[in-house]
């Protein structure tokens, strides 16, 4: 196993990315900790994991709240004797497909406020308990738009951008203590819009815009890639199991691009 003995924080895991990276670890023998602002979702991943024979334990936890994720993060340190991988998977709809001059203020903050503040923040509560032990892999999430210049997505693009600088310069910083940091950069995962997720949410609007349901303006997204699809959740937790294992103790400060070549590094 990829992942035995290893302990796995993920916040966000009630989500569709968080709870298949979630189930993804603990097949490869990792103890997990889910959490996450709604306990139903966080229980029903729990409930998947241990039925497979894994181990999964449940937190009701903001990740904007700093003191209650660093006491959420001491908690599971006493308890598994560390923390070994974390991972960022939370998300919320926020507006996208809004032409800059009709974008308000507050709906291009949003998004950049939710995500560089949670992942500052829970980056910064396992790092202190990874430094102690030399090692521990940080993992986030951000999205094509990172690398967009087209119209109505700055919300996004910018938040994103931002959570990739973040990593880089996290991996910069603490790569002198033993830890990894790595963002994935899926496209979007028409079975997360599917099991309606925050990003069918999001893509809605765009999607009645443009006269079609989210699953037809998906399939138009994945004529656009090079391999002419998008990306599956099992792809995505399968690439989070990689790079928080030992064999890809040698990555870290870069970005792991699954748009299936919708962007080109």
């Amino acid at each position: 196993m990829l992942l035995a003995d290893r302990s796995a924080l993920i916040h966000g895991a009630g989500g569709a990315i968080g709870g298949a990276v979630a189930r993804a670890m603990a097949r490869e023998g990792a103890q997990v900790f889910l959490a996450g602002r709604t306990l139903a979702r966080l229980e029903a991943v729990s409930a998947d994991i241990r039925a497979a024979g894994g181990r999964a334990e449940t937190a009701q936890v903001d990740a904007l709240d700093a003191r209650a994720v660093d006491r959420h993060a001491d908690a599971v340190a006493q308890q598994a004797g560390g923390i070994d991988i974390a991972l960022n998977a939370i998300g919320v709809t926020h507006v996208q497909g809004r032409p800059f001059a009709e974008l308000a203020l507050a709906d291009y903050e949003f998004p950049i406020h939710v995500y560089t503040r949670s992942n500052f923040i829970t980056a910064q509560a396992v790092a202190r308990h990874m430094a102690k032990k030399g090692s521990g892999v940080i993992l986030t999430l951000s999205t094509p738009g990172a690398r967009l210049a087209g119209p109505g997505y700055m919300g996004n693009g910018v938040s994103s951008a931002a959570v990739e600088a973040m990593s880089r310069h996290l991996a910069g910083e603490l790569g002198a203590q033993g830890i990894r940091v790595v963002c994935i950069r899926p496209h979007a995962i028409p079975e997360a819009a599917a099991a309606g997720s925050h990003s069918d949410e999001t893509f809605r609007p765009q999607a009645q815009r443009e006269g079609l349901t989210v699953a037809r303006m998906l399939e138009g997204a994945a004529g656009g890639t090079l391999l002419q699809r998008l990306p599956t959740l099992d792809q995505v937790a399968r690439t989070a199991v990689f790079l928080a294992s030992d064999h890809a103790g040698a990555i870290t400060g870069t970005v792991a691009n699954l748009s299936c070549g919708f962007l080109v590094d």
